[in-house]
């Protein structure tokens, strides 16, 4: 069936709201602390380390997250990651220490992570195959345009430091509340297997077919938490001033959600592999232009921005791919695991950053991000997945 009801069109539109909210808060929230720590004079290793505190929380609750959506639906665990988000927010402001907000970015990683797997699983739940690239391409669209309009809200630290965090936080829990005009619901279960077989199992059988489609998550964590969180530190030390990267961020958030609904209805009707292979490939010559026209800011916008037209929609592309290649009862595991795979990037990306910047490794840092993405095409390029098993 290739239509909506009007039930899953509203459920469907609260899902990609709440998800929005969730983007506009990573998308300030990384950017700005960044610029904070910064402008206090803490080491670029410290920050970038600060910064994975998001994807450490991801990680840590990760393992635990399929039994309770199995078990209580999704409507709780979006209502319970919304709620310690927009907490975690309101309270930053409240003390300024590097450890206390290391913690609160723990939590806030918690509950995303809470947020977009219950969502992401449920879209994907519910989709028609013929609509499921659109519906995950508007999914990741909803993400793109709050992060997009994250890092614009940052410089209300000029007006007072706490205000950016107040403004999200509040956003945030007015998103939330919509949770509620929501029915419950369960993921599908294969009576005698997915309810029995272990989560290593599961992780197992899902890595078999569909690894490959992981490369998409993974690339995108590793972009945004790199682009967010370390580029900024990049920047300023090469005499950017902090406007400026916060419109050349948004730039290429706006590149990703330009051509994410169009590449998500291209993969429909070409296949996934292609158009995955091809944001890859142009989002690394992108930034390798980009990394040698670094004294001329326009310039660095604009390559910015066709990075963001290619390799902006990686995540989607990878949602999509998987749940292409998942069987339906192992679609919980495989959304679990896009969130694995993004956290792990997301992980690798101010690791590598803060150790670029403290060795000045005397090369571009775009062109670190080139080069990552460069891998990453060869491997999908050359990489084969195991025949997927018989779904139910």
């Amino acid at each position: 069936m290739d239509t909506f009801s009007q039930q899953e069109k509203r459920r469907f539109w609260i899902l990609v709201i709440i998800v929005s909210i969730s983007g506009f808060s990573q998308g300030m929230l990384l950017p700005l602390i960044s610029a904070i720590f910064e402008k206090d004079g803490i080491s670029s290793s410290m920050n970038g380390l600060n910064a994975t505190g998001l994807y450490i929380g991801t990680l840590l609750v990760s393992p635990f997250m399929e039994a309770p959506l199995r078990r209580f639906g999704y409507k709780p665990i979006i209502v319970g990651g919304g709620m310690l988000v927009f907490i975690s927010l309101l309270l930053f402001p409240l003390w300024k220490s590097v450890v206390f907000w290391y913690v609160l970015r723990l939590f806030i990683g918690i509950g995303d992570h809470a947020l977009h797997f219950s969502t992401q699983t449920w879209i994907t739940s519910f989709s028609p195959q013929q609509r499921l690239g659109r519906n995950i391409a508007i999914y990741g669209l909803s993400f793109g345009v709050g992060f997009a309009a994250g890092p614009l809200f940052a410089p209300l630290v000029n007006v007072f430091e706490g205000l950016p965090f107040i403004v999200s936080g509040l956003l945030c829990m007015l998103a939330w509340s919509l949770v509620f005009m929501l029915k419950n619901d369960f993921p599908d279960i294969m009576k005698g297997k997915s309810d029995n077989e272990r989560l290593s199992a599961r992780f197992k059988g899902t890595m078999a077919v569909a690894w490959l489609a992981f490369l998409g998550p993974f690339g995108y964590g590793f972009l945004e938490s790199t682009l967010n969180a370390m580029y900024p530190v990049y920047a300023l030390r090469n005499g950017i001033e902090f406007t400026s990267v916060t419109i050349i961020l948004a730039t290429f958030s706006v590149g990703g959600i330009i051509s994410q609904l169009p590449l998500g209805m291209l993969s429909d009707k070409i296949g996934r592999r292609p158009v995955f292979l091809a944001a890859l490939g142009g989002g690394s010559i992108s930034f390798f232009i980009a990394s040698t026209m670094e004294t001329s800011i326009t310039a660095v916008i604009v390559m910015f921005f066709v990075a963001g037209l290619f390799s902006g929609s990686i995540f989607s592309l990878g949602i999509s791919y998987m749940s292409d290649l998942t069987p339906k009862h192992l679609l919980p595991t495989g959304n679990l695991l896009c969130g694995i795979f993004f956290s792990l990037g997301s992980l690798i990306g101010p690791f590598l950053g803060g150790l670029f910047l403290e060795f000045d490794a005397g090369f571009s840092f775009l062109l670190l991000i080139s080069l990552f993405l460069a891998v990453l095409f060869v491997v999908s390029f050359i990489g084969k997945l195991k025949q997927r098993p018989i779904a139910a």
